[in-house]
């Protein structure tokens, strides 16, 4: 099974798809920090090596540029350069000097600019449609950047990275492969408001998808049910090719013929050019219970392989705090999917932030909120958020169990009632989506700031490291994170450090099963010989 991978990002979902045997043919990622990433664990290209050391051999990288304002002996600058500033395709420095070269390696470089040279290259366009040689295209797969989409960030539909779902279809169109998968945020279901009307961004996409020849399988999940340690509920469709689906429709089982008994109706009133309303086409939702028989009962079978029991972040990071104690089942799965071998002495990406006392005690707080009632909870967070000055007597007695850090960062038990409203009081912040994890829970979607989290231990009173971001993220401890570890400020507008190409990854894990569901889907088309 081959696959072809864009907004492939630091290769979290590379990651899960090779677990299952998938071989890369090419991949696409617009960010340079996030691709230094990618070749260090795909290729083994330590791009941070001086330029003489990394050339030593004479061997063509397996990361290429598409146009870059640098040549390629100046890769540090490249490391840092703006992509908004990338040049279009025929400018610039392009490191295509035969497409033969461009065999399992990854693409430096805009989407929209690749689509261009595909149709200026004809030639390249088939040979990469031929899978170089070895065969047509299994899968290509995906997650279009979704900050435009996502219920946390700003919804505009003008955005201009809205489009990139469509720049995918036509990648799709071109290639022909099997298989489409494309994964996004949940946010892709909730409508906009275009003029009083409501424009639903994945009916679009899967009408998108069918005009090209693809009956699409929306579907609504979460990586929690999947055994990773995170509650991230996540918008997937996959899009089968007509003559597949025509080819393996006989083997489908009473689930999976109801899975696609409304997608081909819609398929078919695309194709006849019938308009097509919203509702036309539902979406599998995963908590519905009628909908997860479908799931369990079918081809979708691994996105629900852990329904009933979650794993929580203390399984993922507990032995990280501690540096002796015995990994959990949780991290013995890692090791054994992604084949890592790395011992607690030689973890990376595990150095913790420095934060101000103000915040690490404002994180204590946070700690405590976890343990109290729903009550208190909510009137200690309105305090906080400066919508009151004074706490009742019973949220005060409840909150006067705990310890809190003092000025010296000791925890200490605070003396009064007046004495703790007053401490409250002097924690106040306008961040109103800071949180402490809950270590017998999942942990919510990761996002890609760093401060948003802190610990659940008295002990490890601090945000997450990029190596506890990334084993809720389902990373294994093998998997090397490059480039800065944050950034701030107008850099956060194109810089993707360690902590965002964690939060903005598909988890290793939810890549691997979204491989064994393709896998399964492939292993139904009859060979020749049936």
């Amino acid at each position: 099974m081959n696959y072809i991978e864009l907004f492939a990002g630091c290769g979290g979902l590379s990651l899960g798809l090779k677990s299952v045997g998938f071989e890369l043919v090419l991949a696409n990622e617009l960010s340079p920090m996030a691709s230094e990433t990618f070749a260090y664990n795909f290729f083994q290209e330590n791009l941070a090596e001086q330029t003489s050391t990394l050339f030593k051999d004479n061997k063509p990288l397996k990361i290429k540029w598409l146009s870059s304002n640098f040549p390629l002996n100046r890769i540090q600058d490249r490391l840092r350069e703006d992509p908004r500033t990338f040049l279009e395709y025929g400018q610039g420095f392009c490191d295509f000097s035969s497409i033969k070269d461009l065999k399992g390696s990854l693409i430096v470089g805009n989407i929209i600019e690749v689509n261009k040279w595909l149709a200026e290259q004809p030639e390249h366009l088939q040979f990469i449609k031929n899978g170089f040689g070895t065969g047509e295209i299994d899968l290509v797969s995906g997650g279009p950047p979704c900050q435009s989409f996502s219920m946390a960030g700003m919804r505009e539909l003008s955005n201009k990275r809205n489009t990139l779902p469509w720049e995918f279809a036509k990648f799709v169109k071109n290639i022909q492969p099997k298989i489409a998968l494309l994964e996004n945020v949940t946010g892709i279901l909730r409508p906009f408001k275009v003029e009083a009307k409501s424009y639903y961004a994945w009916f679009e996409v899967a009408k998108s998808f069918a005009k090209i020849g693809y009956i699409p399988l929306c579907l609504h999940i979460n990586a929690k049910y999947i055994g990773i340690a995170q509650n991230r509920p996540r918008f997937i469709l996959l899009a089968i090719r007509y003559d597949i689906f025509e080819k393996i429709k006989f083997s489908f089982n009473s689930y999976e013929k109801k899975l696609f008994n409304r997608s081909k109706y819609f398929y078919d009133q695309v194709i006849l050019g019938k308009p097509v309303k919203y509702g036309l086409l539902s979406y599998f939702d995963i908590n519905k219970d009628e909908d997860f028989l479908h799931f369990k009962h079918s081809f979708l079978n691994h996105l629900v392989k852990a329904p009933s029991r979650h794993s929580s972040v203390e399984e993922a990071i507990d032995d990280l705090r501690t540096n002796n104690n015995t990994p959990s089942p949780y991290i013995k799965k890692l090791n054994k999917y992604f084949k890592s071998k790395i011992k607690s002495t030689d973890i990376k990406n595990h150095d913790y932030r420095k934060n101000t006392p103000l915040v690490k005690s404002r994180f204590r707080i946070y700690q405590i909120l976890n343990q109290v009632s729903p009550t208190t909870q909510r009137e200690v967070k309105a305090l906080l958020r400066s919508t009151i000055d004074y706490l009742s007597d019973t949220t005060l007695s409840e909150m006067l169990n705990y310890t809190y850090l003092n000025n010296k960062q000791k925890l200490v038990k605070l003396k009064d009632k007046q004495i703790l409203n007053s401490y409250l009081v002097q924690h106040r912040t306008k961040k109103q989506t800071q949180k402490a994890l809950i270590a017998k829970k999942p942990a919510p979607t990761a996002l890609s700031i760093a401060d948003d989290t802190c610990h659940y231990h008295s002990e490890e009173i601090r945000t997450l490291t990029v190596r506890e971001m990334a084993r809720i993220q389902s990373f294994p401890d093998n998997f090397i994170f490059r480039s800065k570890v944050t950034t701030g400020g107008k850099m956060r507008r194109f810089e993707v450090p360690q902590y965002t190409q964690v939060g903005n990854a598909v988890p290793p894990l939810l890549g691997r099963a979204l491989g064994l569901t393709v896998k399964n889907l492939l292993q139904k088309i009859p060979n020749k010989n049936s």
